[in-house]
């Protein structure tokens, strides 16, 4: 591992920009190199062995990248093949931060009356991924599921919040609100776009929690204790599978920068 490598961020689509957006808030002096697997999108709705074969495929090029650490931002890909990718890393001395666990942690240590709701991807949900880390929290929990096929196809599709958007929202929010959740973790890295309207479906009271801010700290804590693969560059490269062009687009319009793609 080398401090002069970048970091790689890796998601199903353009969803993750939510997490690379914190990361260099965060880390101002390191250089990311962002990979939004498109062209396979979306994640959420496919096997569990389709999604080990695509984490390992694009683990072992991130990694013959020369990245120093990777981010697996994608929900899905961390629920199927978290242990395939840390074992990946560890295998070339490259350290991973995933997602999930993370997020269970805080959800299961903020929330007051111990009711948690979990709304993401099919793949994520069928996994038993939250759960498991919510059972480990070790404190009693009253978990509630929801699974949102069509929502992150929704939101890659179109960020103008059109009533059908939020209608999709009102619905999955529905069974978590007759549930009395007081905390809600947003299982996939496209839903924090819609945070807002989240909470709005919600009502008062209830915190909605993403992983974003946790993986961007998890690396600022890690480059803290490691100081000497702290990096000196600022350069982003972003890499899709799918059409550069509209990723390119669609990537500008979620972070309200320009963001140019690049095929791989």
């Amino acid at each position: 591992m080398s401090a002069e490598g970048p970091i790689a961020v890796f998601d199903s689509g353009v969803g993750g920009l939510t997490v690379l957006h914190e990361c260099l808030v965060s880390l101002p002096s390191e250089s990311f190199l962002y990979l939004g697997d498109t062209g396979h999108f979306p994640y959420g709705t496919k096997s569990p062995e389709e999604l080990r074969e695509r984490a390992e495929a694009i683990t072992a090029y991130l990694i013959d990248s020369g990245t120093k650490l990777l981010v697996v931002a994608c929900n899905s890909a961390t629920a199927a093949a978290g242990p395939l990718i840390h074992e990946m890393g560890e295998a070339a001395g490259i350290p991973v931060v995933t997602v999930i666990g993370p997020e269970a942690e805080i959800a299961a240590a903020i929330s007051e009356n111990g009711r948690v709701g979990v709304l993401a991807t099919p793949a994520t949900v069928a996994s038993g991924a939250y759960r498991d880390a919510l059972d480990a929290a070790g404190r009693p929990l009253t978990v509630t599921e929801v699974s949102a096929p069509d929502l992150a196809s929704l939101i890659q599709v179109d960020l103008s919040f059109d009533d059908e958007l939020i209608d999709a929202v009102r619905g999955h929010c529905a069974p978590l609100k007759e549930a009395g959740v007081d905390t809600l973790i947003l299982g996939c890295t496209h839903y924090p776009l819609m945070e807002k309207v989240f909470a709005d479906a919600l009502g008062q009271g209830v915190k909605v929690y993403s992983q974003a801010n946790l993986v961007a700290e998890s690396l600022a804590d890690y480059l803290t204790r490691r100081p000497e693969f702290l990096g000196s560059g600022t350069q982003s490269k972003f890499l899709t599978t799918g059409d550069p062009a509209s990723v390119s687009n669609k990537a500008t319009q979620f972070l309200r920068r320009k963001i140019t793609f690049e095929a791989v």
